[in-house]
């Protein structure tokens, strides 16, 4: 699907660099400007089978490769240059390609590589956070069955949209005009079949004023079924603009609307009225089309007032990016809004699909995923998109799989993918729903452990550990706030409120929606026992002194109370257990008690408020001469925050 990223889509604007290039690559990079990466890929192999050690000449050769999507070749070529690149890119690509052939565990290596090179891109930061995501990934249940199409051909078939009693496709079958030199296919129409139980039959190629001698295809209606929205290459319209190395004119995509025709009966055509009954007409390109980006893949929601699309325009966050507009009564579209950096990324989101469910699928090959792109979803929670899901195999596999629409249902649908054992370049394949994607809201209410009534405005938050369950909200007056959880995700739930103790709950849940779940905050005052601060035990690893999430979450309750009682003074004192040399455990103890004072410090605490005395062994809780259990020696394994005075 890699030739997609600008076929129909297309728009990809590639330049080969300046640097590298010579006589004997002139004609190679000639093709490569123009993107015509087939014949590229063959006069730059040419040159390498002469000259293997050119740097510039094997990179162009892997990037060409990469962009037709022959995950084995680019594999063969970025394998010679990534050990001496200094280009993240690069390694990226050598990483997704090494996924593409089912390398993961190599491909992770250089994922890591890669973050080490880009430790804030968002692709480096989700991957550090979930190394072992594919696991995740593969063993998720399988909850749609996929299935090849007959329909499909030898050449690029994609797009598959079901709209009354036909599917409409986007394919490259139509051998009888001119070959599109990215992949050496001929250019995409749009085609229809009629749908008879299952069956697909009367292969149609759309009329002129649809199809023409350039590009077109993926297709959307409106819900009465009177407009299409489809896309089109801009050379059509002589819109276009000129690279700054060759001045090649280079085509974008544009985005189109049709009307179908009202009337009954057989007229004439007439400067693009209808012919025949249901045919579309006056093909008109909408005013937010530029010469200087694309805008594709349009999809429309169920109520038809707003469209969603990818586009590649400046202010995005990666390549192409998800947008959302308005539909006005005329079909018009206006207010075009980026639906943000949880969904989009540095990488290409594209394929944005909306069921009646109001569940948004789209493909991308930047959110962890199988290889090349895959399909994702995520629903609006509160106003905000949940965090992308992974839909899992087999809708998603090691190649490319995109263009996920389902029909009203929400149960049935297409997928296209260029996965092996297919019949061409790209295949549609029909999906039925076996499972719902499971989804729980999960509500929480925030409530008072004494007084019984909610806390408004308390910090709740989510984690998974991973980044991809990693979420904050403050719950409303009435101490609600909500989430959206997969099941048998594993979370951490922490709450906390000023003149609160936080609270810290693991939860996992299954398919069956959770009742509400009320968390009761105790007052701060509540671990104030007997001149102690009684917190929970503050855990250290083994033979270790610095402080871990879990003992942080526990000293800041202790930061809370010395905040509200600035003139309380503690004393932090470890203990350790009787194993080990006591010289040791009297310095393994004063180092803890001293990391512990230094934390709170660090939140603001005075130094003068707070010290840290190590003792050892020497007072422990259960006396241990005679023999202790595990559980008795972890008694002695303790923190103690004594009240010096208040």
């Amino acid at each position: 699907m890699k030739k997609i990223l600008t076929l129909l889509i297309i728009t990809l604007i590639s330049f080969s660099p300046i640097i590298g290039q010579n006589n004997l690559t002139k004609k190679a990079d000639k093709l490569f400007d123009r993107l015509e990466f087939v014949k590229a890929a063959d006069e730059y192999l040419k040159i390498a089978n002469k000259d293997s050690e050119d740097y510039y000449v094997i990179s162009q050769l892997a990037e060409s490769y990469y962009n037709i999507f022959n995950p084995i070749e680019a594999e063969k070529w970025y394998s010679k240059i990534v050990d001496s690149s200094s280009d993240a890119e690069v390694i990226y690509k050598y990483a997704q390609m090494l996924k593409a052939n089912g390398k993961y565990k190599e491909s992770n290596v250089w994922m890591n590589k890669f973050a080490d090179m880009r430790p804030y891109d968002n692709r480096s930061t989700a991957f550090k956070k979930d190394p072992n995501y594919l696991t995740k990934i593969i063993n998720k249940g399988k909850r749609f069955n996929v299935q090849n199409l007959d329909i499909n051909s030898e050449y690029s078939d994609f797009g598959g949209v079901l709209f009354e009693d036909n599917i409409y496709i986007t394919s490259a079958r139509n051998d009888k005009g001119r070959k599109y030199g990215w992949n050496n296919e001929p250019f995409l129409d749009i085609y229809k079949f009629d749908v008879d139980q299952g069956s697909y039959l009367n292969e149609q190629i759309l009329e002129d004023v649809i199809n023409t001698k350039y590009h077109e295809g993926m297709v959307a209606f409106s819900p009465d079924g009177e407009t299409m929205y489809f896309t089109r290459e801009s050379l059509f319209d002589k819109s276009y603009y000129k690279d700054s190395l060759n001045y090649n004119q280079m085509g974008v995509i544009h985005l189109y609307k049709a009307t179908r025709c009202i009337k009954k009966h057989i007229t004439w055509k007439d400067n693009g009225k209808c012919k025949f009954s249901h045919e579309w007409s006056n093909a008109t390109r909408l005013e937010i089309n530029s010469p200087n980006y694309s805008i594709k893949n349009p999809s429309l929601s169920c109520d038809g007032e707003i469209i969603y699309f990818s586009s590649d325009m400046p202010g995005g966050y990666g390549n192409f990016d998800i947008y959302k507009g308005e539909i006005d009564s005329i079909g018009n579209i206006s207010n075009v809004k980026n639906l943000g950096q949880k969904i989009n990324t540095e990488g290409q989101e594209m394929f944005p699909h909306v069921c009646c469910d109001n569940i948004l699928y789209f493909s991308s090959d930047a959110h962890l995923g199988l290889g090349g792109m895959d399909v994702f979803y995520t629903k609006p929670v509160d106003g905000k998109w949940t965090a992308p899901r992974n839909v899992g195999i087999p809708v998603n596999s090691n190649a490319d799989d995109f263009a996920f629409i389902l029909a009203e249902n929400c149960e049935d649908g297409f997928v296209s993918s260029n996965r092996s054992g297919g019949k061409g370049s790209d295949d549609v394949y029909a999906v039925k729903k076996l499972l719902p994607l499971c989804d729980i809201l999960l509500t929480t209410n925030i409530l008072d452990s004494k007084t019984k009534e909610p806390i408004s405005f308390a910090t709740t938050s989510i984690s998974d550990n991973t980044g991809i369950v990693d979420n904050t909200k403050m719950t409303s007056e009435k101490g609600l706030a909500e989430f959206m959880i997969e099941c048998e995700d594993k979370i951490q739930l922490t709450v906390s409120k000023t003149g609160y103790e936080s609270k810290m709950l693991d939860l996992t849940f299954t398919d069956i929606p959770p009742p509400v779940l009320d968390v009761y905050l105790d007052p701060i005052e509540e671990i104030i026992v007997e001149e102690k601060i009684n917190l929970n035990p503050i855990y250290f690893d083994f033979d270790k002194s610095n402080i871990t999430n879990k003992a942080a979450f526990e000293l800041d309750k202790l930061v809370a109370i010395m905040e509200k009682y600035p003139e309380m003074i503690i004393r932090a004192e470890s203990h350790t257990d009787a194993r080990g040399p006591a010289a040791y455990n009297k310095g393994l103890s004063d180092r803890r008690a001293k990391s512990t004072a230094q934390y709170v410090i660090s939140k603001g605490i005075s130094e003068d408020r707070i010290t840290g005395v190590g003792k050892g062994e020497e007072e422990p809780r259960v006396n241990c001469s005679q023999g202790c259990s595990k559980e008795e020696h972890a008694q002695n394994r303790r923190s103690e925050f004594i009240i010096v005075s208040r």
